[in-house]
């Protein structure tokens, strides 16, 4: 990676900048009680950050559409706490989850500080496949770091597709060798933007094994030793 070539920082949303599992956990917590249902929350939790993981996973390799996704990765997770829930109030829960999920801004540890030291020397982007980028990035107050913002749904492309890679670069007006990506999920952020040509740094916040060659950060703060 040629540091003296970088114009441009491209990070991923959930999960890299803004803390998706604190900000859901809330969610479920605001929706479960205001439907009464009676589950325990932190059990209900702790079963749906794997499920909706592996139904994420589906969603980005085109498997299922944004409408199961949203259903699916629900009713299995009320089927392994062993609660019986009809289909209306599955609807009635995302419909609320949507609405309220951008308004939590939990950021992870050091998002702003990084932002704050990044901004004089880079022009910074958002490249995602999430929804409601807008709200989450102004209502946690990170909206104004950034030039452009590329979901999947304007691309017309999910990552790891490269063609996402490539709308977010000609949107920005960056050459590939001026670019880096940085995000936490290794097959679609960082493996989806080698193979578009665009570098990219791994956010392994949770310390997993990775292919020798991958450049990785364990906190967001550590940007500052690549950039």
């Amino acid at each position: 990676m040629k540091l003296a070539e970088k114009k441009a920082i491209f990070f991923d949303l959930d999960h890299t900048l803004w803390d998706f599992e604190k900000n859901s956990a809330l969610t479920f917590e605001t929706i479960l009680q205001k439907h009464q249902v009676r589950v325990n929350v932190s059990e209900f939790i702790k079963l749906y950050i794997p499920i909706n993981l592996k139904y994420w996973k589906m969603f980005r390799d085109g498997h299922i559409g944004q409408q199961e996704l949203r259903y699916k990765r629900l009713k299995e997770t009320f089927d392994a706490v062993g609660f019986n829930v009809d289909d209306e109030l599955i609807n009635n829960l995302w419909e609320d989850y949507i609405e309220l999920l951008p308004t939590f801004n939990h950021l992870h540890d050091g998002a702003v500080e990084i932002l704050e030291y990044l901004s004089p020397k880079y022009s910074l982007h958002i490249i995602t496949n999430g929804v409601q980028e807008v709200g989450k990035l102004k209502n946690s107050e990170i909206h104004h770091y950034f030039e452009t913002i590329t979901n999947s749904e304007h691309a017309g492309y999910k990552k790891p597709d490269a063609r996402i890679f490539e709308y977010a670069l000609k949107a920005a007006n960056i050459e590939k060798p001026h670019g880096v990506m940085v995000g936490d999920c290794i097959e679609a952020d960082v493996q989806g933007a080698l193979n578009c040509g665009l570098d990219a740094i791994y956010f392994n916040e949770n310390k997993l094994a990775v292919k020798e060659g991958i450049s990785q950060i364990n906190h967001l703060l550590e940007l500052k030793n690549f950039l």
